[in-house]
């Protein structure tokens, strides 16, 4: 059907129609569109005048382009051009046609006319079974639901930008197609070792049963051996606890994790064991941050200036050693607030660990800070959402959310080939460079 040198796509014998949004709706079904020649393709162009004229003459092109494809793909499918004699007693014929409004993002909605054979047994590739959004369209509306936008404004957004109308309840169904990726992203195998690994979680409100209850998200931010981030999984669960924790991290020994070298975690009460259970191993290092805000929050506004400055001398102290002089000096000059420096002191084996590392290690694994500026990006995402209605469409935001965050961490960490040689000196038997 195609000749060479043919460029577009028209109704037979009226060019003319292009002025009206090139909808094929109302032609016979017994002249499908030709391809435009060469010098009829100059010879249009010509006519163009400004940059909408050239905007509105491209998306004209789209709705013969793809009726001709559907017509080549009917005669590929046949095996034999329309009204070619090679075709009569073949068995199969030319049934007619369906029309179709497919809703694209360069030409808003156009109206094609499907080719039908007798035997039913035509699928076009063009257009597909049951499609009536345009891949290009699916594409925006789910990078505009990755960003946060709800589906009220991507359906708003949708109609004034590209003129396309798109139902709520169709945003859901387009983005609901990437529940199988989630599923398979959730199972995927990972690497055997990563020497740094965060563990948070981060709370949302979700309706069920006619109630509206919190349930806590898990999540797990791995560094591997390239020093590359990466998120281990996420999981929807009840609320936060250590025993929870502890079926995620069987889970991740299941998908292939052998080792973590360093575990960087809240102040969550029995986190440590879970982690030893499993991996027992890895050192792990509770956030100092999180350790110096649920301590000053009881310190008296006279107090805190002071009481912050010698709370420095404790974590920027050189070595563990003078960091626990520090610390029980602390105790001494400050006995008002005795009470909650004795929590650093009951948490010592695990606020203490970073000070047997270098300066560069220290820096990396001393907070949560990496996950906890995850943890925000997620928060933007979900604001205008106050409630999900079930723990599948908070699934599916999160999943969409990490997705469009991870494609940005395409490069190391800072100082990634000194903190990792210095782990491979630390740790010989374990890392292999």
């Amino acid at each position: 059907m195609p000749i060479r040198n043919n460029f577009a796509v028209f109704p037979p014998d009226d060019d003319s129609a292009l002025g009206e949004g090139m909808s094929l709706a109302n032609n016979k079904k017994n002249n499908p569109p030709r391809l435009l020649s060469y010098e009829e393709y100059q010879a249009k162009i010509k006519g163009l005048k400004t940059l909408s004229d050239v905007t509105n003459f491209t998306k004209e092109l789209v709705a013969p382009t793809i009726q001709a494809m559907l017509e080549a793909e009917m005669d590929n499918h046949l095996g034999y051009p329309k009204h070619d004699n090679s075709g009569d007693n073949s068995g199969n014929s030319r049934n007619g046609y369906s029309k179709k409004t497919i809703k694209t993002s360069e030409a808003g909605p156009v109206v094609i006319d499907v080719p039908r054979d007798r035997k039913g047994g035509f699928s076009p590739l063009a257009v597909k079974k049951y499609e009536t959004v345009e891949s290009g369209v699916e594409e925006k509306i789910v990078s505009m639901y990755a960003k946060g936008m709800t589906t009220r404004d991507i359906e708003s957004h949708m109609h004034d930008i590209y003129g396309v109308s798109i139902s709520a309840e169709m945003i859901s169904q387009i983005t609901n197609k990437v529940l199988p990726l989630v599923k398979e992203w959730e199972t995927r195998p990972l690497q055997k070792i990563y020497p740094i690994v965060y563990l948070d979680a981060i709370h949302f409100k979700i309706r069920e049963s006619g109630k509206i209850a919190s349930r806590a998200s898990y999540i797990m931010l791995g560094v591997d051996l390239e020093g590359k981030k990466e998120i281990l999984g996420i999981w929807i669960g009840e609320n936060e606890g250590a025993k929870y924790w502890l079926g995620l991290l069987n889970e991740l020994r299941n998908r292939g994790v052998e080792d973590m070298l360093i575990c960087c975690i809240d102040g969550l009460v029995g986190f440590p064991e879970a982690i030893k259970a499993i991996f027992p191993k890895t050192q792990i290092q509770q956030c100092i941050i999180h350790q110096i805000r649920n301590t000053i929050k009881y310190i008296g506004h006279k107090d805190k200036k002071k009481f912050m400055t010698d709370l420095k001398s404790i974590y920027r102290a050189p070595n563990e050693k003078s960091a626990l002089e520090n610390l029980h000096a602390m105790m001494k000059n400050w006995p008002q607030y005795k009470f909650y420096l004795k929590l650093w002191e009951n948490k010592w084996p695990e606020l203490s660990t970073f000070f047997v590392y270098p300066d560069e290690v220290r820096r990396v694994i001393y907070t949560t800070n990496a996950i906890e500026g995850l943890n925000r990006q997620f928060r933007k995402v979900t604001k205008t959402t106050s409630v999900f209605p079930h723990n599948e469409s908070l699934m599916k935001l999160l999943w969409l959310a990490q997705n469009d965050i991870a494609r940005k961490w395409n490069v190391p960490i800072p100082n990634w080939g000194l903190i990792i040689s210095q782990l491979a000196i630390m740790f010989p038997e374990r890392i292999k460079l």
